[in-house]
């Protein structure tokens, strides 16, 4: 977003949810000759392959933002393949670590928050082949110290920055990145209201919260399985796009895709769930996924979960590319 509302690499942290005011920042729509530039080259690779990274009609160029926009506010160059391939990010298994792990902190009201393992789910299927593990719930003395009353809400708060600095030592060993994630909300610094979470890419770890994620009670949405759907949505969205991170991908600008830096939870909403050909290359390199069977195991996770439109999308893409 860099997850839900000012997604935002502070180095070392991804701080989201800034709040302040930016200088507008023209941005203009990559044409499509600079759009095929940032996948790079296709010259002889495999024909479905090579597919894969076609964007043909499939995929949307990066739509001109809104004043309160992202991209309006702040100026990202992106990032082509080439330059992702050049920057040398960590490899999955150097080391050992080759598996990410979500972390639950604290308690997941049934009634209000994601299922925890269709999470672990959807990301086993987005990080094809990479393992993805479901840690125990951790539940310390600890986490009621590092937090405060919010002021506005009357709801208990954690400091993120203090969350951040204690999850590396729950690191194990084969752990290329870790997402601890919260029903509890979440805040930076005293003079903050919320965040919705921190990460340290460094550390390769981060914190996120859920608990603004249901649907607020201004927006006409009074069916259970609706405000279900649409927390678990955003979940998958922030989770995917946050771990994107830890694989050395930068915010996208060449194509609406999950990867595009979002201000709020409707910017969020508004951009896709499947990756752009740009950043599924990118992927492609770090993980070396058969894209087909990548989407074969998400089309059936929306088919499960009700996501009706993403797995359209995916039937129309997969056809494509096994056909032509």
């Amino acid at each position: 977003m860099a997850a839900f509302s000012k997604f935002r690499i502070v180095l070392p942290l991804t701080l989201l949810l800034l709040i302040g005011t930016w200088a507008f920042a023209e941005f203009l729509t990559p044409s499509k000759g600079a759009r095929a530039t940032a996948v790079g080259s296709l010259v002889g690779m495999d024909e479905l392959l090579r597919r894969s990274f076609l964007a043909e009609e499939d995929f949307e160029a990066k739509k001109a933002p809104q004043p309160s926009d992202w991209l309006a506010q702040r100026k990202e160059d992106g990032q082509t393949y080439s330059q992702y391939r050049d920057s040398k990010p960590n490899r999955p298994g150097v080391g050992g670590r080759n598996t990410l792990y979500i972390l639950p902190l604290g308690d997941f009201p049934e009634e209000t928050a994601p299922d925890l393992a269709t999470l672990e789910k959807y990301m086993e299927h987005y990080y094809y082949p990479m393992p993805v593990k479901l840690l125990p719930n951790i539940r310390e003395e600890k986490l009621s110290t590092v937090g405060r009353i919010n002021n506005f809400t009357g709801q208990e708060q954690w400091h993120a920055g203090e969350m951040l600095r204690w999850l590396p030592s729950k690191l194990p060993k084969n752990c290329y990145g870790l997402l601890a994630v919260t029903m509890t909300d979440l805040y930076p610094g005293e003079d903050w209201n919320f965040v919705f979470g921190l990460a340290s890419y460094r550390e390769r770890v981060g914190i996120f919260s859920f608990a603004r994620f249901r649907p607020s009670q201004e927006v006409d949405v009074e069916d259970k399985k609706i405000q279900n759907a649409i927390v678990l949505r955003r979940a998958c969205k922030v989770l995917s796009h946050e771990m994107g991170h830890m694989f050395g991908i930068k915010h996208c600008v060449h194509y609406e895709c999950n990867m595009n830096g979002a201000n709020s939870l409707s910017e969020a909403d508004s951009t896709p769930m499947h990756l752009c050909p740009v950043c599924l290359r990118k992927l492609q390199q770090a993980v070396g996924f058969d894209p087909l069977a990548r989407y074969q195991g998400l089309k059936k996770f929306y088919l499960g979960n009700g996501f009706a439109s993403e797995e359209k999308w995916l039937s129309k893409r997969m056809k494509w590319i096994e056909e032509g």
